[in-house]
């Protein structure tokens, strides 16, 4: 299949493979597509905690006929869609050591998808902050990279949604937090976390709280570079990192020295299109069809991610409920 990557997206993922010392020894058929990386990216060092799953979740997915008929004319007739991906953060996605292959829960979903429209998925590794941009463009026809589904977003970008992830908080192992329930808990403390983010907008639209609270404000530590955010723990120039709950879940069991403090909410986790997409009614079939035939709950199970299933895949529903502390 044909794809293509950005160097800085690579480097991105890269980071973080060497900061997690994992060695990603999977192969081609745990779902994942080729892609092309900068020269000398491949064979990432480091000696694993625990290696990434290698069971191919994917190649036995048959073509679902009623959801394929949903597709519109125009992609039918080219037979593939174009999907714009951010790879930062396993289990959600991560580079196999040939720098080439993604792979990661996001890959998975993507690629089964794609059998069940008997479409070829074309891939092309994107930073993460410009991929909605880019779909409003028409440049692509889907993007992934554990988008959550909020309000904000839903006013230009469609989304089909095919699991339930959400914002969790990590520290390192000697850190006296406990757990972040209320956000004035992060008061006079500095928060590590990835640009263009739930997260980001989160923190800075509750930066208020802890004045109000009578206490210093907290910092927020913003970096495009996922590697970078942990690197920041790891050296003390953070306190916390808020990022996904499966990525902070995964990267407390492959790094020395930090630990998992909570979930602070939990949103809904999307393909994401362009606003009055064709292609939305399809992929939803196709994914509610994964969880029909048992593909949706292998790949959740690959992945260790079981407790982030969806009871079935909606089209741009409603943000879930934030936290009122």
């Amino acid at each position: 299949m044909s794809t293509r990557t950005s160097p800085g997206t690579a480097r991105t993922n890269l980071a973080f493979v060497l900061i997690t010392a994992v060695a990603l020894t999977l192969t081609a058929c745990a779902g994942g597509e080729p892609t092309t990386a900068p020269a000398g990216a491949s064979g990432a060092p480091g000696a694993a905690k625990g290696a990434l799953p290698t069971e191919d979740v994917v190649s036995g997915v048959r073509r679902n006929e009623a959801a394929a008929k949903l597709l519109p004319a125009d992609v039918r007739q080219r037979g593939s869609f174009t999907i714009a991906s951010s790879v930062a953060t396993p289990p959600s996605s991560a580079y196999l050591p040939d720098g080439k292959t993604v792979v990661g829960v996001d890959a998975d979903f993507a690629g089964a998808v794609a059998k069940a429209l008997g479409l070829e998925l074309k891939r092309e590794v994107v930073g993460f902050e410009a991929i909605l941009p880019a779909l409003g463009s028409g440049k692509y026809d889907v993007g992934t990279g554990n988008f959550g589904v909020t309000e904000e977003r839903r006013k230009t970008i469609d989304f089909v949604t095919y699991i339930n992830d959400g914002q969790g908080f990590a520290t390192r192992a000697d850190s006296p937090l406990k757990a972040v329930t209320d956000l004035t808990r992060l008061c006079g403390l500095k928060v590590a976390t990835g640009a263009g983010t739930t997260f980001e907008r989160t923190l800075e639209k509750n930066k208020g709280r802890c004045a109000e609270a009578g206490k210093q404000p907290y910092e927020v530590n913003v970096f495009s570079e996922t590697g970078a955010v942990w690197m920041a723990l790891q050296q003390g120039r953070s306190d916390v990192v808020m990022n996904t709950i499966n990525g902070v879940r995964y990267a407390v069991t492959q790094q020395k020295n930090v630990k998992f403090l909570n979930e602070y909410r939990r949103l809904d986790v999307g393909f994401a299109f362009r606003k009055g997409t064709p292609l939305a009614p399809a992929f939803q079939a196709a994914v509610n069809g994964l969880k029909a035939d048992g593909t949706y709950d292998r790949i959740l199970k690959k992945w260790g991610v079981t407790a982030s299933g969806i009871a079935r895949s909606q089209i741009t529903p409603p943000e879930l409920p934030a936290p009122k502390k």
